[in-house]
C-alpha cells in the first residue's frame, strides 16, 4: 500500500512520536514496513519517517544507496569532504541515538514532505544508533557518512523536528513563503500527497 505524503504545515510533523510498544502486533508492523518502504520508492526517496505518513510512531526506513551512488552530483561539489560508507536498507524501530561525532559537514539536504525546497544542513558525520529491526531484536550500531546523514533526517522526523529547523532566521525568512504554498497545496511532486485540512487533499 503506497500512503500519500504528509506535507509541510500537518501538525503531525511537529509532534514528537511514541515508541511502539512490545505488544504491538507483528504482522501489522511488518505490514507497515512494507508499506513506507513502497511508498518511499514510489516518491524516489532515501528515508521516510512514520510521521510523513500520518503515523505518530517511532518507525523509519531507509536505503542510502541513492545519496551514495549520487553524492557528488547534488551540489557539484562537498563543502566538507564526508566520509564514505556502505549503503544501508533497513527498517528503525524505538530508535535511539546514542552518540554523534565527527566533523560537522554541509550538504543540501531535502525532504519529501517539503518538495522543492533544498538547504544546506550541517550534520556530524557518525551516529550510534540503539533500535530495534524488524523482529524486535535490539542493535546498537555506528553509522557513518551519507548514511548516517539520511539516518538524523529521518531521526529528527520522530523528533518532531524538520530539516528548515536547523537553518539561520535568514534563511528561514527566504524559504518562509515556499513553506506556506507548500501547506496550502502549491506544490509540484510526482507523488500523492496529504495537506492540512484546510488546504483540502490531492
Amino acid at each position: 500500500m503506497i500512503y500519500p505524503i504528509v506535507a509541510f504545515g500537518d501538525p503531525v510533523l511537529k509532534t514528537p512520536a511514541k515508541d511502539i510498544p512490545a505488544d504491538y502486533p507483528a504482522d501489522e508492523l511488518r505490514q507497515l514496513v512494507a508499506d513506507m518502504f513502497e511508498t518511499m520508492y514510489s516518491a524516489h526517496g532515501v528515508g521516510l519517517a512514520a510521521p510523513q505518513v500520518a503515523k505518530g510512531v517511532r518507525l523509519f526506513v531507509i536505503d542510502s544507496a541513492p545519496m551514495i551512488d549520487d553524492e557528488d552530483e547534488e551540489t557539484g561539489e562537498k563543502v566538507e569532504p564526508a566520509p564514505t560508507a556502505a549503503p544501508v536498507k533497513r527498517a528503525f524501530i524505538n530508535p535511539e541515538i546514542v552518540e554523534e561525532t565527527g566533523e560537522e559537514w554541509g550538504f543540501e539536504e531535502g525532504c519529501l514532505s517539503i518538495p522543492g525546497v533544498r538547504e544546506m544542513v550541517y550534520r556530524p558525520e557518525t551516529v550510534v544508533l540503539r533500535y530495534e529491526d524488524e523482529n524486535r531484536e535490539q542493535h546498537e550500531e555506528t553509522f557513518s557518512g551519507m548514511t548516517a546523514r539520511v539516518i538524523q533526517h529521518e531521526y529528527d522526523h520522530l523528533e518532531g523536528i524538520l530539516f528548515t529547523d536547523h537553518l539561520s532566521g535568514f534563511k528561514k525568512q527566504l524559504i518562509k513563503g515556499k513553506l506556506a504554498r507548500i501547506s496550502k497545496g502549491d506544490v509540484n511532486a510526482d507523488y500523492r500527497m496529504k495537506f492540512p485540512v484546510s488546504a483540502g487533499r490531492r
